[in-house]
Formats: C-alpha cells, sequence, structure tokens
C-alpha cells in the first residue's frame, strides 16, 4: 500500500484529548506501540518514534508541540488491524 502525503491539524474536546494522551503515556512507559485515529485515519506508532516537544513564541501567541517521529515502514499489522483506536 503506498501511503500519501498528509499534513492535517484538528481540534479536539479536552476530553478526547485527555484520552489520547493518557494511551500515549502508557504505551511510551510500557514500550508498545502506539495506534490512534487522526482525522479519520489510523495510525500505528512504533514503540521506536522519538519523542520531542517543540515551543514556539510569536509577537501576540505561543504554541506547544508534542511530535512523535519514525521512519515510515508497512506494518504487517496495518491492514488486518481490528484494536479500537481512541
Amino acid at each position: 500500500m503506498v501511503r500519501q502525503p498528509r499534513d492535517v491539524e484538528r481540534i479536539y474536546s479536552t476530553h478526547d484529548v485527555v484520552a489520547k494522551l493518557r494511551r500515549l503515556a502508557d504505551a511510551l512507559e510500557q514500550d508498545k506501540p502506539f495506534r490512534i485515529q487522526v482525522a479519520g485515519e489510523r495510525i500505528r506508532v512504533p514503540e521506536r518514534a522519538q519523542f520531542s516537544i517543540e515551543h514556539e513564541r510569536g509577537s501576540d501567541e505561543e504554541e506547544i508541540e508534542f511530535q512523535l517521529k519514525w521512519a515510515s515502514e508497512p506494518h504487517p499489522d496495518d491492514e488486518h488491524d481490528t484494536d479500537p483506536v481512541v
């Protein structure tokens, strides 16, 4: 399967963000992969992903980004993944 380039940003409720972050923290702590759905697409984040935090400051606003980055490669579980995703 060829993956198309993608760059999306979604605003989620505080409740949804808390649930996603809690699941992410559990996965990071257990050194396990993390599955998440963003803007309708299911994504598998491998346990080897690098985690970074970025802070940007402009003249009238500030931003903090929590970022996970990894090399793209197909995973055998992706095609038949039936695990629930939050």
